[in-house]
């Protein structure tokens, strides 16, 4: 089996005078089993041609967002969509500015702002460029919304100056492609069980109880399970996010904390890896009553019964190899409390938010987190985005695999 095989490349190229090294990376990567697409930006065009890049890759080569002659759409988010990797070299500063502040007036940077795979870009300008406040700022940007940089290198540029900021070369760019893909591999063979969303505990047939669990965090672990090989196992309370599940996922809709553990429960045994990502109840009512509650003149009670604790009954049947992490959101004592969770449901690691800490809980699209293993270690993680965060988890996991 050839190294790249089965593997989408969408490769993105801007005008600079390193265009045409693009092209060595479009025949290693068709000659190593890929699937390759191109676009190009309109000033790409002055600097290779397209019938170069359409041979290389077999496929058309994209360039306008429409056909000004047929008025056809070309359709930025199926690119987006298709793409295991989206690869952009050279990356003018031109157009890691407008990639950095969302600008989308071509069709390379409406397919980027689309994208859900991983980006990767490799910049290529002149030294003073490179080295300008402005640049490094987008830079920045572009590295917290997790693009991969590869560097540029010292070498002989168009102007005539010698100096930082000439395109890595197409080997050393491919080899990072090869990496990049194994890295995501590192899953492969490993079953995954994942729980996120909420529960939903009925009161009658027209009121729950529940909470302000939206999914997004589940749901971007799964989707970094996914990117490194995983094969994942999603029990999902009712969520707004369904269309963000990978649909390489096997999906398991549930709505209440009961029918959230059979689910788990039968899917637990055969799973390397459980992650338990969501809010479940902690009571439901003890009746649900079949017709709607009428509003009388008297308060109304409502007795609650515990609900089943899925991580701690699961902890109470994991076996030698499996390895079980839980989620704790506190609002007090934090350390402490997540600590007694892992040890009373015999987690291997417990992923602690705190409701204190600013962009963190439910609703964002950051979040703040702290992983503590069963030895009492504490990784504790600055604010980022709920994808970042995810990536963070899915590293620790890859990195704790039990032996064996």
């Amino acid at each position: 089996m050839k190294l790249l095989e089965g593997k989408k490349i969408l490769i993105g190229i801007c005008g600079g005078i390193a265009a045409y090294k693009v092209l060595t990376i479009i025949r290693l990567a068709k000659r190593s089993g890929a699937e390759v697409k191109v676009i190009m930006t309109p000033t790409a065009l002055e600097f290779v041609g397209k019938l170069s890049a359409a041979t290389l890759s077999e496929s058309e080569v994209l360039v306008d967002l429409f056909n000004s002659a047929s008025g056809v759409w070309t359709n930025h988010v199926k690119l987006g969509l298709w793409a295991d990797l989206f690869i952009i070299a050279p990356a003018t500063a031109s157009s890691i500015s407008k990639m950095a502040n969302g600008q989308a007036d071509n069709l390379l940077l409406t397919t980027y702002l689309s994208a859900r795979c991983p980006v990767m870009i490799a910049p290529a300008m002149d030294l003073d460029m490179w080295a300008h406040p402005s640049t490094n700022n987008n830079l920045e940007v572009l590295r917290k919304h997790n693009v991969h940089i590869i560097a540029p290198t010292i070498g002989s540029l168009a102007s005539g100056l010698e100096g930082n900021g000439r395109m890595e070369e197409p080997e050393n760019i491919f080899a990072q492609i090869i990496s990049h893909f194994k890295k995501t591999q590192d899953l492969l063979g490993k079953k995954v069980l994942i729980t996120l969303g909420p529960t939903v505990e009925p009161i009658d047939p027209v009121r729950f109880i529940s909470n302000h669990s939206s999914g997004k965090m589940g749901a971007e672990i799964v989707r970094c399970l996914i990117e490194r090989g995983a094969d994942v196992h999603v029990v999902a309370g009712p969520i707004k996010t369904d269309n963000l599940l990978p649909k390489e996922a096997k999906i398991y809709k549930v709505q209440t904390a009961e029918q959230m553990y059979q689910a788990a429960s039968s899917i637990f045994e055969f799973a390397d890896i459980t992650i338990l990502a969501a809010a479940v109840a902690d009571y439901k009512p003890e009746k649900t009553e079949l017709q709607k509650i009428k509003k009388k003149e008297e308060d109304l009670e409502i007795k609650l019964v515990k609900t089943i604790d899925i991580a701690a009954t699961l902890g109470q049947i994991k076996r030698s190899g499996q390895m079980l992490i839980g989620f704790a959101l506190e609002t007090q004592n934090e350390i402490i409390n997540a600590k007694a969770k892992l040890d009373r449901k015999n987690l291997d690691a417990i992923v602690l938010n705190s409701m204190n800490d600013a962009g963190a809980g439910f609703g964002f699209d950051t979040n703040k987190i702290t992983i503590i293993d069963s030895q009492g270690n504490e990784i504790v993680f600055e604010t980022k985005s709920k994808k970042e965060v995810a990536n963070d988890i899915v590293e620790y996991v890859v990195q704790n695999l039990p032996k064996g």
